[in-house]
């Protein structure tokens, strides 16, 4: 039987081959400068058989970095750096999307030659941040932008459009999930403001439309996506309604006609598995909200995958740590061959190891993966 995974998808202006995409994986194997070198090249033309590679999260700006060697898209190099790594995706017959991204509270004066991280609201997260010298320290309380700063981080949301256009991206994805600046716009629990930007639902919507509209005028809204975590708690994030807060965010990108929203979801339960509960309700009305493309992730394996494209759930699939220790993923979830299981020691240390030597299936078979390198375990595709 075929499966739904391996079927086309018009995705805005773009054509999929399939639905097995690669999701955002913050890596930290960016060069001096933040800037990407050979070694991402490597590894995103590794992936390059993705029905789209959605980057790992690129900061727009030098002073909205929060982890060590996370590459950026503000200065001529970083945009080379890209614009390599664009290039062999392409040449490889890819397609790839560069994600926005500003950390708001989630970073450390360390970062920022002493000046305390911004945020909508002067409070402080719970929990510690890693510095520049891979210290864990407590996080800061970060200082509230002002209304006028608010419209000069919207101007370097759209500065960073415009390079990832120069860079030979695609499109873009708008960062507005897992605790950073646009979510604790958001949400209640990070958002104290009395301005424009905070106060009412409506209020707390309009960074994200400002966002939304820098974005669309570097790009066309069919090249534009947009990223959500509603039930997410990473980050130390909360919202008092977040069915309410998130259907309307829905529906901004619903507004500007955007090639897809990106639904962050816990491991467990899933939405198509379980019909009833708070994430039903959350992820069925931001799908009401939004008439184009939805794109599931969280931890999907190729039974749950299958479901939700047959349920009209999701229309593309996002996978993160398969796709990290299988560049061949699709094909393997379409052959149900045995996959790598990540090795989490690596996720974050820096180097090739547990970044570009994962074995591809072929490797495997010719023996010319490392003998010591990662256990296999089934995940054989329904149909």
């Amino acid at each position: 039987m075929s499966t739904p995974l391996f079927s086309e998808l018009e995705l805005g202006a773009l054509t999929l081959p399939h639905r097995v995409a690669m999701a955002p994986l913050t890596r930290n194997r960016a060069a001096k400068g933040n800037v990407p070198h050979d070694l991402n090249v490597k590894y995103y033309r590794q992936r390059a058989s993705a029905a789209l590679i959605i980057t790992e999260a690129t900061q727009v700006a030098p002073k909205e970095q929060g982890y060590p060697r996370t590459p950026g898209t503000h200065s001529d190099a970083q945009v080379e750096g890209w614009s390599d790594v664009t290039d062999a995706v392409h040449e490889a017959g890819g397609r790839i999307f560069l994600q926005l991204w500003h950390v708001g509270r989630i970073s450390h004066s360390s970062y920022h030659d002493g000046e305390r991280p911004v945020a909508p609201s002067a409070i402080a997260p719970e929990g510690e941040v890693l510095t520049p010298t891979m210290e864990m320290v407590p996080f800061e309380t970060p200082r509230a932008l002002t209304t006028e700063e608010v419209r000069a981080v919207v101007e370097q949301y759209r500065q960073g459009a415009e390079n990832a256009r120069h860079a030979g991206f695609d499109g873009v994805e708008i960062h507005a999930a897992n605790g950073y600046l646009i979510d604790q716009f958001l949400r209640s629990g990070t958002n104290e403001r009395t301005d424009r930007y905070g106060g009412s639902l409506e209020n707390r919507l309009r960074f994200l439309q400002e966002v939304t509209d820098a974005a669309t005028g570097e790009w066309d809204a069919d090249r534009v996506g947009v990223r959500f975590s509603p039930l997410s708690v990473f980050n130390d994030m909360h919202d008092d309604h977040p069915a309410e807060t998130f259907a309307a965010a829905a529906g901004v990108a619903n507004d500007f006609d955007l090639a897809y929203t990106h639904h962050v979801e816990s491991a467990e339960p899933k939405p198509p598995v379980a019909e009833k509960g708070e994430a039903a309700t959350v992820f069925g009305g931001m799908r009401e909200a939004f008439d184009g493309a939805v794109v599931a992730n969280g931890n999907y394996d190729a039974d749950t995958a299958t479901d939700a494209l047959e349920r009209g759930y999701a229309d593309l699939i996002a996978f993160g740590r398969a796709f990290l220790a299988n560049p061949d993923l699709p094909r393997r979830l379409r052959e149900g061959l045995p996959i790598n299981v990540p090795d989490e020691d690596t996720f974050y240390q820096g180097g090739e190891t547990g970044y570009v030597d994962y074995p591809t299936w072929d490797d495997l078979q010719n023996g010319a993966a490392h003998e010591t390198l990662h256990a296999l375990h089934e995940l054989t595709p329904r149909g």
